[in-house]
């Protein structure tokens, strides 16, 4: 049973017809005598609560009332009903203990999801295998490497959520896997056989949001020369990535709220709105929470993305996986390069291991492929993945760290090398790095290494 309080008759009815029509058993109550005497007879599954009953619309009553019904009935999830005027209303509604805020008028089709979402989320769970083995009987992890406990705590959540519409927030340091994270999400959800869409916010402009994410028409600006479809359209019934979502300008974060409350949006060029169905992830390396406290993030926004927040470790968090990780790059490395010989040796292994790696696994695959690209023999060993001076024997051992490098100077040196070994031939080089040619010929120009096509 769902339990609707709101002071306005028509707003009950509403809802309560629409609950019915969606196979939910709903009750009313009008106001917070009502509300608390029926949680008390027998706990809701759910409660939709209006935040204002009385002319002050200050809210006061409505939070008041919120945090009596979280005494009653904690485990109880409760959306709040609110104008889009009084989000900084719904906002101190979350930290009070809401599960969600929905904004009136609401879209049904929206309001029917996160009701349905919250309610998948708050069933009681069922049992998630521990180990790794267990787990990839039972979901679709195969792009993640790692045994270590960590990780695994990460994987269980990845299966408990994944099968809702729940918005996530997957935080974590650079190079830690957080799109594997979320294409894990999308691979064992309902909406697996439709669109999974990548966005990079830090690379989209306040100017360009709109268009890059709502597409526009011909004509729309100056620039317009064509239509454009946006990422949004091209995830429509899938699941977005938003990538660095902690890059993203105050200005767009405001129409990227409005889209995700609303579930709808409009093409520049065209005023008809056009609705979403889709599932919501995304990724930062930074702290939010510490943002949202600096101005430089909405809290609004923040509470709209992270209903469910999964937290990667860093990789010498879990160092033991570091000897695995490495093997299984060296393994893509066999097929990529046509030398079916290599192997990591277990000093390579073991000296691995003992690194900081502070580029996490993006560092270890780049310092993997550098060894690779440059050393004739097939077995690996720690002199391989060192740094040789001009002037020094071609292995000479050392235990010497290496420098310090950014992962932009490592990118550069991949691609050089890479240039070198395949003599210029940018088809080779771009299908060994895993980019296309345009991103290829992007980077060549920012680290002006010369090329002929």
């Amino acid at each position: 049973m769902i339990l609707i309080v709101d002071d306005d008759l028509a707003v009950r009815t509403s809802l309560r017809l629409l609950l019915k029509q969606a196979g939910y058993s709903a009750r009313t109550a009008a106001g917070p005598a009502e509300a608390l005497a029926a949680v008390q007879e027998a706990a809701p599954r759910l409660i939709l609560l209006d935040m204002n009953f009385s002319a002050t619309t200050t809210g006061a009553d409505g939070l008041a009332l919120l945090a009596q019904l979280k005494a009653l009935v904690p485990a109880v999830p409760v959306v709040l009903l609110t104008g889009w005027g009084s989000i900084a209303l719904a906002v101190a509604g979350m930290k009070a203990g809401a599960a969600e805020f929905v904004t009136k008028p609401w879209q049904n089709d929206a309001l029917l999801q996160t009701i349905g979402t919250l309610l998948q989320l708050h069933a009681p769970a069922e049992v998630v295998p521990t180990g790794r083995r267990a787990l990839d009987k039972q979901f679709a992890l195969g792009n993640i490497v790692g045994e270590d406990p960590r990780l695994l705590a990460v994987l269980r959540q990845v299966g408990q959520v994944a099968a809702t519409d729940a918005s996530v927030l997957i935080e974590g340091e650079s190079g830690t896997g957080k799109e594997l994270i979320a294409e894990a999400l999308h691979e064992n959800s309902h909406r697996r056989g439709q669109p999974f869409v990548k966005v990079n916010l830090g690379g989209i402009s306040a100017s360009l949001f709109e268009s890059e994410m709502f597409g526009h028409r011909r004509g729309a600006f100056t620039d317009a020369r064509a239509d454009r479809v946006g990422r949004f359209e091209l995830a429509n019934g899938g699941t977005i990535f938003l990538d660095e979502i902690g890059e993203l300008e105050l200005a767009s974060q405001v129409k990227l709220l409005r889209v995700l409350q609303d579930r709808t949006y409009e093409v520049l060029g065209d005023s008809r709105p056009r609705r979403l169905d889709l599932r919501v992830v995304a990724a930062t390396n930074k702290n939010l929470a510490e943002m949202v406290a600096q101005g430089r993030f909405r809290e609004d926004l923040f509470y709209r993305l992270n209903l469910i927040t999964l937290r990667l470790p860093a990789l010498r968090e879990r160092a033991a996986d570091v000897p695995l990780l490495a093997r299984h790059f060296v393994a893509q490395l066999q097929a990529t390069y046509r030398r079916p010989g290599l192997r990591l040796g277990t000093a390579a292994a073991h000296w691995l291991q003992a690194q900081p790696l502070p580029g996490n696994i993006r560092e270890l695959k780049n310092l993997v492929e550098r060894a690779v690209l440059t050393t004739p023999h097939d077995e690996l060993t720690p002199p391989d993945f060192q740094p040789q001076e001009k002037n020094s024997p071609p292995h000479h051992l050392t235990t010497s760290p290496l420098p310090p490098l950014t992962l932009e100077a490592l990118e550069e040196q991949m691609i050089r090398q890479s240039v070198a070994h395949f003599q210029g031939n940018l088809s080779q080089v771009a299908r060994a790095l895993g980019l296309s040619r345009g991103a290829l010929y992007r980077r060549l120009d920012k680290f002006g290494i010369p090329y002929s096509d």
